[in-house]
């Protein structure tokens, strides 16, 4: 019976220590998560960044319009030919 007690009372020092060590790792990414959020809010304060990233967008924005437009230029185009 004493031996039961003592691998219960082991198991559950090890399973502490293994919780213990997940529960690191979770702090230390939510800790991540939270630095980043946090970056990215300053950096939207910031009127030149901000500026540039509304800029890049934008740009990706006129990118995809321009890609479509030329898909729809080469379907009218082929309706046309086949004429």
């Amino acid at each position: 019976m004493a031996n039961f007690f003592k691998k219960a009372f082991q198991d559950m020092k090890e399973n502490a220590k293994a919780q213990h060590e997940v529960d690191k790792a979770n702090m230390a990414a939510v800790k991540a998560e939270s630095k980043a959020q946090w970056e990215e809010a300053k950096a939207m304060g910031d009127p030149e960044k901000r500026k540039a990233m509304m800029q890049a967008e934008r740009d990706e924005q006129i990118a995809e319009a321009q890609k479509r437009q030329a898909e729809a230029q080469a379907r009218i185009d082929a309706v046309k030919g086949n004429k």
